[in-house]
């Protein structure tokens, strides 16, 4: 079975890091391109950052540019989103995702991938 895992989210104050995870299992993503995506209650899931299949390429929200940072490593089939400079407006549920449509490198459009973790919550106080 395709299975995507996030885990690293928790309660910080402002200013403070965290560092999300995916993990993978089922299948390799080494094939996929993949993104992470949050959601506010009342809100639509937005795109956060994406990646390309070999790590090459990405690109963020710009609400998150120059304070977090895609990464994956893909012998250990994982994906990663480290986060610094937190903000209280960075709190919300964060999914990872997984895509595999050979129209796209990346993308930060939720409907451009077909797999999804289940999230992680991330709160930020001031």
């Amino acid at each position: 079975q395709v299975q995507l895992v996030e885990s690293g989210g928790g309660s910080v104050q402002a200013g403070g890091s965290l560092r999300l995870s995916c993990a993978a299992s089922g299948y390799t993503i080494s094939r996929y391109y993949m993104g992470w995506f949050r959601q506010t209650p009342g809100k639509e899931r937005d795109g956060v950052a994406c990646i390309d299949i070999s790590g090459g390429r990405s690109s963020n929200a710009d609400s998150v540019k120059g304070r977090f940072t895609v990464s994956r490593d893909n012998a250990k089939n994982t994906l990663y989103l480290q986060m610094n400079s937190l903000k209280p407006e960075d709190t919300a549920v964060y999914y990872c995702a997984a895509g595999d449509s050979p129209r796209w490198w990346f993308s930060l459009r939720p409907n451009d991938y077909a797999y999804w973790g289940q999230g992680t919550q991330v709160t930020v106080s001031a």
